[in-house]
């Protein structure tokens, strides 16, 4: 053979090994045009059990790093209630942090991406200068479904304006006993206001289009996010309404009660679900095969992954971590796809690679998990598009976003009453008067207003964000010649020296989550109802109760000209004071009984000893100046 041959053969050679190279690496899960379940196939059959169980694996922040991700092939990143990469960090300072944190899960064998999620349960409300929005016990007065998708559009856009792109919300928990430290979570009482609020999803996550699978896990897009359907299943019905306890109910009233919103989640294209610190009859929701498994992914043919909450399988034991390899075990065997460990993911990722390699968890239920969590990262274009930039940070609290929830507030205030006569309504105040009096502890306080998930996990009383207090809110709107004074807490000499016109008193109760909320009095903080009787009792006075449910007040109704319920409105003051004033009507009704006693609880409409203060359903309505003025 020629000296020419040869090197034509060489080349060919060369060519035949180049090309085979090229197709050896070629990764069809890396290929946004191979169908979904091929891509899943692809990557899955690549993976190692290490990989498997880090996708499994949902670790805190503030233990996270770069190196983290890549060494434990970690899958998901959480941030808890006051977790932030800074005080009062920017949108810009949350996407710095994310990307670091995926960079670190990019740089692994197969270049898997983290998802990362947050408690955005009413606005992006971990973050400093998010529109906050009123918790879910206000929008469900609104019974105004549009609205509430509009919020979880505007939520969706602040979170990804902080490079994240899942969110642990909305809560569908049917609050039966407002004792519940969790109640302002839920939208009613009644499991129909539930099913309508779901509507938040397609907010969150993109309308499902006409033609895509049935019960299909939907997120359209980077200016969307993953929701989270929570908590499954009656969290909202404990014994008592002490959180995380027992919910006692037959199989026939869970469905009844409890499951709808699930149902109505799944159909809406939920892209996960998160299980409930509760137990059903006993048995604790973290370990509750028939349930998570039988029902939720087989009956409901739920396709979306199901995730653990935070120290959730931990609490399967009592107490807590008694036994924690168990805990695994029994969650895993469960049907929990992903665990939020959140801080000793060694532990959790070592026993359960040994629960495996022991055929005790069978390799078949990890794939299931994985499967599920991969399906999920695909259908988001994570794949496509990992790192989060700075499109977005405009989105953060933007103007648009805060005239949102201002609507959102106005729509969600009840009035409760309007003069002590039916005649002489105190309501709506007028603008132009010569001195008004506002007082109480949460009258110039945006802490107090927002609640508990705000910046902090439990919250903070002050002004802890930007936003309108209630007294900002009357400033603004009142005639520029009326002398506003404050006063948070006026003895009964003061306010009757001043001969104000009127009072506004703003009450309630004090910053609360989870446990910590739960009560057994349901009484606003001291020193509320003094202030309220110190004013009210010598001036017309509005009282204005600022809390996640009702509380008591019976014994002090008397002395009120105007009460109304605040819920726990956010950051914008504002549309309180467009409604008292009259630039629009009070329009909300009531979605939770309101108790004469706590004695009487639980007891929701339909129950035979119904006997309310104010009936489900009730809410006084007041005409629009403009339209009073045009009669």
């Amino acid at each position: 053979m020629g000296w020419f041959s040869m090197h034509v053969v060489v080349v060919l050679v060369l060519l035949c090994f180049w090309a085979g190279a090229i197709e050896a690496e070629y990764k069809k899960y890396k290929d946004p045009k191979q169908p979904l379940n091929v891509r899943i196939n692809d990557l899955l059959r690549r993976m190692t059990l290490e990989e498997k169980i880090g996708q499994m694996t949902q670790i805190e922040r503030k233990v996270t790093t770069a190196d983290v991700m890549k060494k434990y092939f970690i899958g998901s990143v959480v941030s808890g209630g006051g977790s932030w990469p800074a005080p009062k960090a920017s949108a810009e300072a949350w996407i710095n942090m994310v990307n670091e944190f995926q960079k670190g899960a990019l740089s692994t064998r197969l270049g898997i991406p983290m998802i990362y999620g947050i408690d955005a349960v009413h606005g992006q409300s971990n973050v400093y200068n998010a529109t906050i929005f009123p918790h879910n016990v206000g929008l469900g007065v609104t019974r105004d479904p549009k609205l509430v998708k509009k919020i979880g559009a505007a939520t969706a856009l602040e979170v990804r304006a902080t490079g994240i792109p899942y969110a642990f919300a909305p809560c569908i928990a049917v609050c039966r006993d407002p004792r519940w430290g969790r109640c302002y979570e839920s939208y009613s009482e009644d499991h129909k206001i539930v099913q309508s609020m779901t509507e938040i999803i397609p907010g969150l996550q993109g309308d499902v289009p006409a033609d895509y699978p049935r019960n299909f896990p939907f997120v359209n897009g980077r200016t969307k996010v993953a929701g989270c359907a929570k908590h499954f299943v009656g969290d909202g019905g404990t014994t008592d309404g002490i959180d995380e306890n027992n919910t006692v109910i037959d199989w026939n009233g869970l469905l009844r009660i409890h499951m709808p919103a699930y149902l109505d989640s799944i159909r809406k294209g939920v892209a996960t679900v998160m299980v409930s610190y509760s137990s059903w009859n006993g048995e604790k929701m973290h370990a509750n095969h028939e349930l998570l498994t039988g029902y939720l992914k087989k009956k409901l043919k739920f396709k979306g992954f199901v995730i653990s909450d935070m120290w959730g399988i931990d609490r399967i034991t009592t107490p807590s971590r008694a036994n924690y390899t168990y805990s695994v075990q029994a969650g895993i065997l469960a049907g929990i796809d992903m665990v939020m460990v959140p801080e000793t993911y060694v532990e959790f990722i070592d026993d359960l690679t040994s629960l495996v390699n022991k055929n005790v968890i069978p390799m078949s239920r990890i794939d299931d998990a994985v499967r599920r969590i991969l399906r999920v990262k695909f259908i988001m274009g994570l794949f496509e598009n990992p790192m989060a930039d700075l499109s977005l940070v405009n989105q953060l609290g933007s103007q648009e976003h805060r005239e949102l929830a201002r609507e959102a507030v106005r729509k969600s205030l009840v009035l409760l009453k309007n003069g002590k006569k039916s005649d002489e309504p105190l309501l709506p105040l007028p603008k132009t008067t010569r001195k008004i009096l506002v007082a109480g502890s949460h009258a110039n306080d945006i802490g107090n207003q927002c609640g508990g998930w705000t910046i902090e996990w439990n919250g903070l009383s002050g002004n802890i964000t930007v936003g309108t207090t209630i007294l900002d809110a009357v400033k603004n709107t009142v005639d520029p010649l009326t002398e506003v004074v404050y006063n948070v807490n006026p003895n009964a000499e003061f306010v009757k020296s001043e001969n104000f016109d009127f009072a506004i008193v703003a009450i309630g109760e004090l910053p609360y989550v989870e446990t910590r909320g739960d009560s057994k009095t349901l009484t606003v903080a001291e020193p509320g109802y003094s202030t309220l009787t110190n004013v009210c009792e010598s001036v017309k006075c509005v009282v204005i109760i600022i809390s996640g449910r009702p509380v008591v007040i019976e014994p002090y109704l008397k002395k009120i000209d105007a009460l109304v319920a605040a819920w726990l409105p956010g950051t914008e003051g504002q549309g309180i004071a467009d409604v008292l004033f009259g630039n629009y009507g009070f329009s909300g009704k009531l979605a939770r009984t309101w108790f004469r006693s706590v004695d009487q609880l639980p007891m929701n409409v339909g129950d035979p000893h119904y006997d309310p203060l104010f009936p489900f359903g009730f809410g006084l309505e007041t005409t629009p100046m403009e339209l009073k003025a045009a009669q």
